[in-house]
């Protein structure tokens, strides 16, 4: 999960509408390289800077292949391959969200890749994100980077607070008062977001939905002392109001890097501008924890990040070019040159090198990768967020009650999955 680019979606639409083609309308020349699309959705100025440069590498060492790259704002993505696979013009190749995966999978998008040269190295990927990125059975990504939330905070601020990485919640709010107390700084500030509020319900031991038992549980008693206990860290001592504004995840941002707040929930997709923000020159004044607990005693976040995968639609020449691309950009030493330059996190276990693990946010974060928690294998679970999104910052923001929100959310889930009872 990240903010969109806007100012490169005016940009990245001219040009997908001269690139947004797989398969036989690449542009190949009789006898010449088969071309192939890569759409990535990586941040344009972080990250795509490394994909360009592993692009060229692999056209290097592969004549008879070239590669077309777009970078996609990943915050329109989704729709846009959605657009252009239902009418067979998509990418040969896609950089998904794990949460889109198996949701294309199931619409015929996505190519099987179990038992093709993009997957020969099933075996080193960590197995449950190989599980995330399967559909009935079926592989149809795979893993490219992974991540999951953190509490994330100001070593130096906390010391001078005397405090120490909370546990739970509550843990939080007294922290966040001595803090404010003790430097002046607010201790705590927390997104409107639902991504960012699903630890929330898993420290209920809850979620939006039950899959199992196909029941929507956005409105149970504990998803309401979830979102309740959410709503709570809002206000108080140390503690800073909603941000219900377009921009609030960059001011968020922003007040953490500069010093402004000690602690925030953050992925480590923000790795990188962490370090260029002035509290963190010293990159070791980063402090990374487990998100804290709720009242049922359990800590963690949702499991993200994304997968390569390939377009059912291309031709097999495609098809094949794109699977040794994949194969390529996913390999231990891509995926090590891609966490040493934009510090994510590795799909592999052989990724995780000593030079990768040098990185404070990097070994940081792999720390608390055991306690996140894999999505549901329900391919509309990442769309669930979208109702929740609506009816939050509402909550927020003081203008609409918990019990209202949460039951308005489940109305607008219930049309999503439609087959799961209330």
């Amino acid at each position: 999960m990240r903010r969109g680019i806007a100012a490169t979606a005016l940009v990245a639409s001219l040009a997908l509408a001269a690139t947004a083609c797989g398969g036989s309308d690449s542009g190949d020349e009789a006898d010449g390289p088969v071309t192939i699309t890569w759409w990535d959705t990586s941040n344009a100025t972080n990250e795509a800077p490394t994909y360009q440069a592993l692009v060229k590498q692999f056209e290097a060492a592969n004549k008879d292949i070239k590669v077309k790259y777009v970078n996609v704002p990943f915050d329109q993505a989704q729709n846009k391959f959605d657009t252009a696979a239902g009418s067979k013009g998509a990418p040969d190749v896609l950089r998904s969200e794990v949460g889109w995966t198996p949701a294309f999978a199931k619409k015929g998008f996505f190519a099987p890749l179990d038992g093709t040269e993009a997957l020969k190295d099933q075996d080193t990927f960590q197995p449950s994100l190989i599980e995330q990125a399967k559909y009935e059975g079926k592989t149809y990504g795979v893993p490219f980077t992974t991540d999951t939330l953190a509490l994330v905070y100001n070593k130096a601020l906390f010391e001078k607070a005397g405090v120490e990485a909370p546990k739970t919640w509550d843990d939080l709010k007294k922290a966040a008062a001595t803090i404010k107390g003790k430097t002046g700084v607010d201790g705590y500030w927390g997104s409107t977001q639902a991504y960012y509020a699903q630890s929330f319900l898993y420290g209920e031991g809850t979620d939006t939905v039950d899959a199992d038992a196909k029941k929507i549980t956005v409105t149970s008693p504990e998803a309401k002392k979830a979102y309740g206990t959410w709503q709570g860290l809002f206000s108080g001592k140390g503690l800073h109001k909603a941000d219900t504004t377009a921009d609030a995840y960059a001011h968020i941002q922003e007040a953490f890097v500069s010093g402004k707040v000690a602690s925030i929930v953050q992925g480590p997709w923000e790795i990188t501008n962490f370090y260029k923000g002035s509290a963190f020159k010293d990159k070791n004044n980063l402090g990374i924890a487990t998100v804290p607990a709720g009242s049922a005693g359990k800590a963690g976040a949702p499991t993200g990040g994304h997968n390569l995968s390939v377009y059912a639609g291309s031709d097999e020449a495609h098809q094949k070019a794109s699977m040794k691309f994949v194969n390529f950009m996913t390999s231990a030493k891509a995926q090590e040159t891609i966490a040493l330059k934009n510090s994510t996190l590795p799909t592999r276990d052989d990724a995780y090198t000593d030079k990768v693990k040098a990185d404070p946010g990097i070994a940081g974060y792999q720390g608390v990768l055991s306690s996140a928690q894999p999505r549901p294998a329900l391919p509309e679970y990442s769309s669930l967020w979208g109702p929740l999104d609506d009816e939050l910052i509402k909550i927020a923001g003081g203008k609409e009650s918990l019990d209202k929100g949460l039951g308005n959310a489940e109305t607008a889930i219930a049309k999503l999955v439609p087959d799961f009872s209330k």
